[in-house]
Parts: structure tokens; sequence; C-alpha cells
């Protein structure tokens, strides 16, 4: 019996790559989410230009980068994932020499190289809808937090999709858990809820991150809010990617 000779890391991680982006930028669905979306809540909550605004432009625009990372992690990511394994493409891949570890490796590069477009696009229109003018430092700034929001929503789509059997059941956890997310971020942290409210958002994924990115576009000073949404969001990421890879089963049983 001949054994097939694993190929060389780089090669598959290559044609993985390639095979991933090629069907992410096919996905019309993913790319609306992910793209147009944030787009979107950039100028719907920005639209009170001439009236005095809740929330300063900082906050608005990392908010929109926000929902494009969530959108993207909770809905793209983990209905890929549950489709192809549903469809058996992952049992079928269990045969082959590719180390598993790379398809999962080579989703999540394709999808937080995603999330850094995404994050360019919005800051840039945002800037413009905003009037506002972004140093070198905000934008590195931007791009570190995107990546930590886009491992946050990752992880949790990570660990819907490994707590879960079915594409269906990926969708519904995934509509309810993102418009729960929505509410918070938009209304929790506007502070028209309390003090108290708006304190518990600072600590949920959209609130930690959209107080993150208001710091790193120079809205706000670095304080204590920032604090609160770094520890909260490395958290999240440890927790949740924890939980999605312990539990993630590759075949549907």
């Amino acid at each position: 019996m001949t054994l097939l000779k694993p190929p060389p890391v780089g090669l598959a991680m290559r044609t993985l790559l390639r095979a991933d982006a090629t069907v992410l930028l096919r996905n019309r669905q993913a790319l609306l989410l992910s793209i147009v979306l944030p787009v979107a809540m950039l100028f719907i909550t920005g639209a009170g230009s001439g009236r005095r605004q809740v929330l300063d432009p900082g906050y608005l625009i990392g908010l929109a980068i926000t929902y494009g990372l969530m959108a993207s992690g909770l809905f793209g990511y983990p209905m890929a994932v549950a489709r192809d394994r549903e469809s058996g493409v992952f049992q079928r891949m269990r045969v082959t020499p590719v180390p598993m570890w790379t398809v999962s490796v080579s989703r999540i590069v394709v999808q937080l190289v995603l999330s850094l477009i995404m994050s360019l696009v919005v800051l840039g229109l945002g800037g413009v809808r905003h009037h506002l003018t972004f140093g070198l430092s905000n934008w590195l700034l931007v791009l570190v937090i995107s990546l930590l929001g886009a491992a946050v929503f990752l992880a949790i789509g990570q660990a819907i999709v490994g707590l879960t059997t079915t594409s269906g059941q990926v969708n519904a956890f995934s509509r309810v858990l993102f418009a729960l997310l929505l509410v918070v971020g938009l209304v929790g942290s506007s502070g028209l809820l309390g003090t108290t409210f708006k304190t518990i958002a600072g600590w949920t994924p959209v609130g930690g991150l959209s107080n993150l990115f208001s710091a790193a576009t120079g809205s706000v000073a670095w304080g204590s809010d920032q604090v609160i949404g770094l520890v909260a969001s490395v958290g999240y990421a440890v927790v949740f990617g924890f939980i999605g890879v312990q539990w993630f089963r590759w075949t549907v049983r």
C-alpha cells in the first residue's frame, strides 16, 4: 500500500488561500454584509448633520466598522463552515494528505484580510463624511483594533458553529445574537437608557470595540473605557476561541 506524501505546508496554504479567496469574492451576500452594511451604517448613524449628535464621529465610525466585523464573523464565516460540513467537504478533505489545520487557518486569514479592507474603506469614507483628517498613527491603530475585533467575532462564530450541528441552527443563533448586539451598540452606548446600561454596554463586544475605535481615531482620549474594551475584547476572543476549537466537529453526526 502506497501512502500519499503530504504536500509542503506552504504550497497547501497558497492553494487553499486562492480557493477560499475565490469563493469569498463570488459570495455576493458575504460581500454585501461585510462591506456595504458598514458603509450604510456609517451614513445612517451619522445622518444628524446640523443637529446635536448623541455620539461623537469617531465612535460612529468605529461602530460602523464593528458592525462590518460582526456581520462577517457571525454570518459569513460560520455559515460557510457549517454548509461545507453538511455537504461533506471536510470529511473528504480528512482523507487527503493536507493538514486539516491549514483549512481553518486559510479561511480565517481570508476573513482577516477582508476585515482590514473593510476597515480602510469605512475609515476613509468616515473621514470624508464627518470632515475628519486622520494621521498615520490613527490608520495603524484602527487596523490593529480591526484585527482584534475580527478575532473576537470570528471566535464567537467558531463557537456557534462548534456548538451547533446544522447551518439552520447557525443561522438562527447568529441572527438573534446580531440583533441583540445591534441594539446594545446603538441604544446602550448612547446613554439614552442611563449610565448603568451604558457601562454594561462597554463590556459587550460592540461597545468595547467601538470605544477602542473612538480613541484610535483621536475623537476621545484613551481612558478607562478603552481599557475595559481591550480587556473585554481579548477575553471574548480567548474564551469563545477555546470553546469553538474544543467543541468543533468536522463532520455532522
